[in-house]
């Protein structure tokens, strides 16, 4: 009999201990979950966008803002970085053609003319009241095999320092007028007026599926300085990247016109082609360093 009794004692001492373990266990699970982090906004490693996000970078006006993070909305197609594009999709010594502040009724058709007549493909940087004004050129712009940026409303070339609501307004506005004109191409791009780039205004373009556009080589064909002097900026700058920027508005673009056609004439001599920049690739570090 006290053989047995022995036994039971020990058997509830036994399963005691048992229930103990399995309480400290139970504690251990709770104590190793925190109820007030449940991971980071972006999907990332523990951080945030804003946390992942830095300053634009860019050396004045230049367009050759560097900056990080990406954006577009969730389930809608590849990601598009928030970072400043300035390569080529084409790679290697192609180099992209990029046009601003059109379209215009008398210069847009004549740069079309000369993209034409070499078989070059363009971007075009549109501000939103032109493209609704023109929307036949806007078409022929995309009928041409050409693709779109936003160059917002009003190309105010203080917009990095207005507040980020303003800044929205002149990107998704502008955006909404662009691809009205198109009649279905959507912008794919876009290109703060002067390189007025953000952080907000970088995602605000990325999360509504436009690549932040740079440019490596600033022709300055707007303030007319004749045609030998534009030709020769891209000649002597074409080594800091390979984006290319002309205007097709904002007064007599005679001299960007007859620039660009010995310019597309020298880049065939070299045999160098063209592309588009880069929408949903990460940037280059050769494409987007600042010259030399």
């Amino acid at each position: 009999m006290a053989r047995i009794r022995s036994q039971g004692v020990r058997a509830r001492i036994a399963v005691a201990a048992s229930a103990a373990a399995v309480a400290a266990t139970a504690w251990g699970v709770v104590a190793f979950v925190d109820p007030g982090h449940h991971g980071s906004r972006d999907g990332a490693s523990g951080q945030t966008q804003d946390q992942n996000r830095t300053p634009d970078g860019k050396n004045g006006k230049n367009g050759k803002g560097e900056g990080g993070g990406n954006g577009g909305p969730a389930g809608s197609g590849p990601l598009v970085p928030e970072t400043i594009a300035h390569a080529s999709e084409s790679g290697g010594e192609a180099v992209n053609i990029t046009i601003d502040d059109g379209p215009d009724p008398r210069w847009t058709p004549r740069i079309l003319d000369v993209l034409k007549r070499y078989d070059v493909k363009a971007t075009f940087c549109m501000v939103g009241p032109q493209a609704k004004a023109h929307p036949d050129l806007v078409k022929k712009v995309v009928q041409g095999g050409h693709r779109l940026c936003d160059h917002t409303m009003d190309h105010d070339t203080r917009m990095d320092k207005k507040p980020v609501a303003y800044q929205e307004q002149q990107i998704l506005e502008a955006k909404k007028l662009i691809e009205e004109a198109a009649g279905g191409a959507k912008v794919e791009y876009y290109r703060a007026p002067g390189g007025a780039f953000t952080p907000d205004s970088r995602r605000i373009a990325a999360a509504n599926g436009m690549r932040p556009l740079g440019w490596n080589v600033d022709t300055k064909d707007f303030e007319k300085p004749g045609v030998a002097a534009i030709v020769n900026a891209v000649k002597r700058e074409i080594d800091n990247g390979p984006t290319v920027l002309f205007h097709d508005a904002g007064g007599n673009r005679t001299q960007s016109v007859e620039a660009l056609d010995q310019v597309l004439a020298w880049l065939e001599e070299q045999g160098r082609p063209t592309g588009f920049p880069v929408r949903t690739e990460a940037d280059t570090p050769s494409a987007s360093a600042p010259p030399s």
